[in-house]
C-alpha cells in the first residue's frame, strides 16, 4: 500500500475533525521541541561537548555516532506534523503543485519585504 493510501485510510478512519484536533497537539509538541532545542543550559553544553568527543573517537574506530537527542526530538515532531499536514491535504484534495505555487509566492514576497527593510535602513 502506498503512503497516500495509508494516510487516506487513517484520516477516513478517524475523521477530519478528530485529526484536526490531533494536529493541534502535534504542532504544540513541535513548538515545545524547538524551544527545548534552543534552550542552552550548562548541561546541554556539556552534553554537546561529550557527544562531540565521543563521535570523534567513534568515527576513528568506525563505530556509529551519537545523535543529539534534542535535535532527534525536533526531527520526530516535524515528521508528525508533516504526516498530519499530508492527511489534511489529501482530505481536501489539494494538489502538491498548488501548495508549492503558494509557497513560492509567499517566499518571494517575504524576500521582497526583507530587501525593502534593508533598503530603508
Amino acid at each position: 500500500m502506498k503512503t497516500n493510501q495509508k494516510l487516506r485510510k487513517i484520516i477516513n478512519y478517524y475523521g477530519i475533525k478528530k485529526q484536526l484536533k490531533y494536529f493541534q497537539t502535534e504542532i504544540f509538541e513541535l513548538n515545545e521541541a524547538i524551544l527545548n532545542y534552543e534552550k542552552n543550559s550548562f548541561d546541554d553544553t556539556i552534553g554537546d561537548i561529550c557527544r562531540c568527543v565521543c563521535n570523534c573517537f567513534n568515527k576513528f574506530m568506525g563505530q556509529k555516532e551519537y545523535k543529539d537527542p534534542r535535535k532527534e526530538h525536533v526531527i520526530e515532531e516535524i515528521a508528525d506534523v508533516m504526516v498530519m499536514l499530508k492527511q489534511i491535504q489529501l482530505n481536501y484534495n489539494i494538489r502538491t503543485e498548488e501548495i508549492k505555487e503558494v509557497m513560492k509566492f509567499k517566499i518571494d514576497r517575504q524576500l521582497k519585504r526583507i530587501k525593502e527593510e534593508n533598503e530603508n535602513k
